[in-house]
């Protein structure tokens, strides 16, 4: 997820919607929950998430920023921001969630344990209700354009495409400056080349 640095610290993992994909081929034939963990920054994540075989998505990152969430508000720069922070991030290890990574063992307060995770903040969304009509809506229309009426209908119909940078950029408002944002999107976003 957002606040994670497994993939970089221990060199394992894979992008997420590959993930969610071979483990619902995997599962196929079983009664086995698969659940997207990471990588959900929009409404469309959701939907491309449970198209490729996910039953449940978490969404820690995107919630993280709503009142119902954990985390003190703060005012930084003129903005409000939540405190927001991973289970494998330093701080929650040496409060005890270091079990979890294997290293319930080590010394406390040394730099011997190796987090996998930052602590950090994320602006402040307000409440969850409208937060999640919003979710709700952007699936229901991702739903639509794949002709799908179910879930069920959703990942048979759904097709997948591979898309360089430059598509990503062209997905996004561009050659604008935005003077009024939309519910249900920000301009924070980067692709993988930073623009």
């Amino acid at each position: 997820g957002s606040i994670c640095t497994t993939r970089v610290i221990s060199g394992i993992g894979v992008p997420q919607i590959t993930a969610v994909y071979n483990a619902s081929q995997a599962a196929a034939d079983s009664n086995t929950t698969i659940i997207a963990d990471g990588g959900i920054r929009y409404s469309g994540d959701i939907t491309k998430a449970i198209a490729a075989g996910a039953h449940i998505v978490m969404l820690g990152g995107l919630l993280a920023g709503l009142d119902e969430s954990p985390g003190e508000r703060v005012l930084y720069q003129g903005r409000t921001y939540k405190a927001y922070r991973g289970m494998g991030s330093l701080g929650a290890m040496v409060q005890g969630s270091s079990e979890r990574y294997r290293q319930g063992g080590a010394e406390k307060g040394n730099g011997k344990l190796v987090p996998e995770g930052v602590e950090g903040r994320v602006p402040y969304k307000g409440s969850l209700s409208p937060f999640l009509y919003q979710l709700i809506g952007g699936l229901r229309a991702g739903m639509g354009y794949c002709g799908a009426k179910t879930i069920d209908e959703l990942r048979t119909e759904a097709r997948f495409i591979k898309v360089s940078p430059a598509s990503v950029r062209e997905s996004h408002p561009h050659d604008i400056a935005i003077t009024q944002e939309a519910p249900n999107y920000t301009a924070e976003y980067k692709t993988v080349d930073g623009n």
